[in-house]
């Protein structure tokens, strides 16, 4: 019998073996624990596979931090923030800056400052290296109406205190700008902010716009400013055109109340006319009723028709005649 088979699958079973043991128990990991002076289990290295914690980023971060010093940072603490979905590699590279910059953090805060969503190494970089926050031209209006179009560079630097629930970079740029805009605005003239433009910085530090927010500011320069346009001047063009087609709108009332009150005048001595009309197709019925009663003579009646002859003649004598002999 060819002992050749049994013998592969003996090697087959034992390399099988060796590669689930050494996944399972990272023996090679546990010495370069060792040799960098982390105490840690060949068991307890199995039980962070079974709690599907990766050994290796637990490992490498107890070196680095037992390296640096950091007597804090044990391996239950680690493994419960990674299973809490945090960064550990992050976490423990920004505790060593700040021990090596003399910042104040401890793994509690770190570990609170990277689970709120925020970049702790960032964080821990920006105070010791602060930055520079360049604002969106920011306009304002002096009181002599003038527009001055201004851009500040604001200096920050990370409050690490501050940095679980203080504001951003977004509120500081909202509280610089209304700061420049009510520096601006308080001016009495456009010329004495261009000649001191310093005034504007002084005059918005004194506001304390970094309270409450995850910065602290360390400064704000006025990096350009920019004349823009006579507002005053507009807004009084404005008021004119406005008074204008007010006065236009106001006159055009009265000119149609005028024409109303023609119309109505019209339409009265037409009524007018009607009745004076109707009241003279009446006086040959009431002439008849009288002859007929008795009341009216033939005399007076023809003596009527005379004194109305006569007057008929004395309003053509009495009217005014044209160069042609025509009577007007």
């Amino acid at each position: 019998m060819d002992l050749s088979f049994p013998l592969i699958i003996t090697v087959a079973v034992i390399v099988i073996f060796l590669l689930i043991f050494f996944h399972y128990v990272p023996f090679f990991l546990w010495i370069n624990a060792l040799s960098a002076g982390v105490r840690i289990s060949l068991v307890q290295l199995f039980l962070m596979r079974l709690r599907r914690v990766p050994p290796h980023t637990i490992v490498y971060a107890m070196i680095e931090a037992h390296k640096a010093g950091l007597r804090e940072v044990s391996r239950d603490n680690l493994e419960a923030h990674y299973l809490a979905g945090g960064h550990v590699e992050k976490v423990v590279h920004a505790l060593v800056s700040a021990s090596k910059a003399n910042i104040d953090l401890t793994f509690q805060m770190a570990t609170a400052i990277d689970l709120a969503g925020r970049d702790v190494l960032e964080a821990v970089r920006m105070s010791v290296n602060p930055k520079v926050i360049d604002t969106p031209p920011v306009s304002a209006v002096a009181i002599d109406g003038i527009q001055l179009i201004a851009k500040a560079r604001v200096t920050v630097r990370t409050n690490i205190k501050q940095l679980v629930g203080g504001a951003g970079e977004e509120t500081i740029l909202a509280r610089v700008g209304e700061g420049i805009v009510s520096s601006i605005g308080s001016a009495v003239s456009h010329k004495s902010v261009l000649e001191n433009p310093d005034s504007i910085s002084k005059l918005v530090l004194k506001k304390g716009l970094d309270a409450g927010t995850a910065f602290e500011i360390l400064s704000i320069d006025i990096a350009d400013i920019d004349i823009g346009k006579n507002i005053g001047a507009v807004l009084q063009m404005d008021q004119a055109q406005a008074d204008k087609n007010i006065a236009q709108a106001r006159a055009e009332e009265r000119r149609a109340m005028a024409i109303a009150l023609e119309q109505e005048m019209k339409a009265k001595a037409q009524e007018a006319r009607a009745k004076v009309i109707e009241a003279e197709a009446e006086v040959p019925i009431a002439m008849a009723e009288a002859f007929r009663n008795g009341n009216l003579g033939i005399m007076d009646y023809y003596r009527m028709e005379n004194i109305k002859a006569d007057t008929d003649m004395r309003d053509s004598i009495a009217k005014p005649q044209d160069g042609g002999g025509n009577k007007k």
